[in-house]
């Protein structure tokens, strides 16, 4: 079905996905995720039309590329030509600068009432990218599991690095302090004041980025390690766990991504975003942030006759 038309014409539409005990609602505009209902609970945020998405989302729900998270000064270097991206976060260029695959319409290639498949072509210089890229992400409802595949090629050799920046509240509203939050990883990303990593791979262990066990979001939350909350990639060695103590309801995540970024929702204001500050949190599984300046970090290298292929998938019980 239809859910509105951009400014500059392009008609968005809108799939529901349905396997009984979810559903979910795709928008081809960002191939945003707007709704996952779980048991009647809808545990992202999103809006109900496209202005607000237009003029007021943060990347709520969109796959975000072509390289989600920062990249240092909005420049790389690869196979000794410079590249310069649009800045547009600080300093930086974030989740794939001004004009972003979040802002794309996507084109629905695939439907069924559990399946959706979305493509778009990145061309050549697109946001400073080189290389034409050809990325498709699929959404799939299994059982109590969404799914999401992400699959790319290019014709040049260029950087990738796709995320869903969804933001999860399995209450379905106020606040996510009261989350339970579990990630499996002993290392975390130091940032700089920028945020962007400084290199090393610090331990959580006696840091209030420990979340090898079990804690509370707001227990530490305000701790002046943290600058306001948590926004940072942690180096996985398995998955992830959120449960809300009060509902019982409990999302596990898998990847075969190597790192998460953790983000608590710290910059919604309750005003341009609808949403109050700590509203949601997010688990944007993707590589590092700033991969292509730092050569010892796995490579966001795809170059021409390889396929890209990352899977997520959030489980619910």
């Amino acid at each position: 079905m239809t859910f509105g038309t951009t400014p500059s014409g392009e008609r968005v539409e809108r799939h529901v996905l349905s396997n009984g005990p979810m559903r979910a609602a795709i928008l081809s505009y960002g191939a945003i995720l707007q709704s996952l209902e779980v048991s009647g609970v809808d545990v992202v945020l999103g809006y109900d039309n496209l202005g607000d998405y237009l003029t007021r989302s943060r990347y709520f729900g969109a796959v975000v590329g072509r390289y989600g998270n920062r990249i240092a000064g909005g420049r790389f270097t690869l196979d000794g030509r410079d590249h310069e991206l649009p800045v547009n976060n600080g300093p930086n260029s974030l989740h794939g600068g001004t004009h972003g695959f979040d802002t794309r319409v996507w084109r629905i290639t695939a439907a069924s009432d559990t399946a959706v498949t979305l493509e778009h072509v990145s061309p050549d210089g697109e946001q400073g990218y080189p290389g034409t890229l050809t990325v498709s992400v699929t959404y799939t409802l299994t059982g109590d599991a969404i799914r999401i595949d992400y699959h790319a090629v290019t014709d040049a050799p260029t950087v990738l690095n796709l995320t869903n920046h969804s933001y999860f509240n399995l209450a379905g509203g106020g606040d996510v302090l009261k989350h339970v939050v579990r990630i499996d990883a002993d290392h975390y990303l130091p940032v700089d004041a920028t945020q962007i990593p400084t290199g090393e791979l610090a331990p959580v262990a006696g840091t209030p980025f420990d979340f090898t066990s079990p804690y509370e979001i707001g227990e530490r939350i305000a701790d002046p390690l943290l600058g306001g909350g948590y926004d940072h990639c942690y180096v996985l060695r398995g998955g992830m766990e959120v449960r809300e103590p009060a509902g019982g309801l409990t999302m596990e995540v898998t990847t075969t991504e190597p790192g998460v970024q953790f983000y608590t929702g710290n910059f919604l204001d309750g005003v341009a975003t609808a949403y109050g500050k700590h509203a949601g949190l997010c688990l944007e599984t993707q590589h590092f942030p700033d991969s292509p300046n730092r050569p010892h970090f796995p490579s966001v290298v795809l170059r021409p006759g390889e396929r890209f292929d990352s899977t997520t998938t959030y489980r619910f019980t």
